[in-house]
């Protein structure tokens, strides 16, 4: 097995696609969104990518066989005029160590060089390490004409605050594909960054939308949100039964 394994399993007869990344990070907001919009658009998978820098393990599927945990690609192809095909990337994880961001990312770049890709969209969560009722989407582009059409899609670009750093295959892509004559965004939503989070998926996912003209259903990230908001709840409730329990015990000292 080669350090980076990348297998396709057809080729996909796409024309000027764009291509969407969410594999999983803060929040899981890039893998939910990625795979969601997946499901919804119905897209066709046509590869897989293994690697060495993947952790050790395989999945134990529901019915009972296991899975090598992986990267997968999928294509979709445009149903309106107005819109454009699609290779989009999720998976299990991402590389654990820095060469082997570089080198998985560097591997699928060089396919979608091959495909005409010219345009990028990388999708993740923006935590804020606290919870978020309704989360604004913020982004990051490779040039300004890019900040200016984002924000006329309600984009939030923080150009008051010092400059950060996007980790991870989400910023990768982005460097790396400038330097293939590539540009792109990356589509952060705001997160508590503590647990899951389909609202923030969902409203990366509301702004992506508008940007591709497709349109999608948000049901079942709306239920999932919902579930996440009881478990928020308990944990709030948790934290504020265990705050009142030390004042209480602080009391009862000296």
């Amino acid at each position: 097995m080669e350090f980076v394994d990348l297998k396709l399993s057809g080729e996909p007869k796409v024309k000027d696609p764009v291509f969407v990344e969410g594999l999983p990070g803060v929040g899981n907001v890039g893998k939910l969104a990625a795979e969601h919009l997946i499901d919804e658009l119905k897209a066709t998978k046509f590869g897989e990518i293994h690697s060495k820098d993947f952790p050790p393990q395989v999945f134990v599927t529901p019915n009972g066989t296991v899975k090598l945990v992986n990267n997968e690609l999928f294509f979709w192809k445009a149903q309106k005029r107005n819109q454009r095909d699609l290779l989009l990337l999720t998976g299990d994880y991402q590389g654990l160590s820095s060469q082997g961001q570089y080198e998985i990312v560097d591997r699928v770049l060089g396919l979608l060089e091959k495909y005409g890709v010219k345009d990028i969209y990388t999708l993740g969560g923006y935590g804020l390490g606290r919870m978020v009722p309704k989360p604004n989407v913020l982004g990051a582009a490779t040039d300004l004409a890019l900040v200016k059409a984002m924000k006329k899609h309600g984009v939030v670009f923080r150009e008051d605050e010092p400059g950060g750093g996007i980790v991870g295959a989400s910023g990768l892509f982005l460097g790396l594909g400038v330097q293939r004559g590539m540009s792109g965004v990356c589509l952060m939503g705001e997160t508590s960054g503590y647990i899951v989070d389909p609202k923030s998926a969902q409203a990366v996912l509301e702004v992506l939308a508008k940007i591709l003209n497709v349109t999608i259903k948000f049901d079942r990230l709306e239920t999932k949100a919902r579930d996440m908001d009881k478990i928020a709840q308990q944990l709030r409730d948790m934290e504020r039964k265990a705050s009142e329990k030390g004042h209480e015990e602080l009391r009862y000292i000296g």
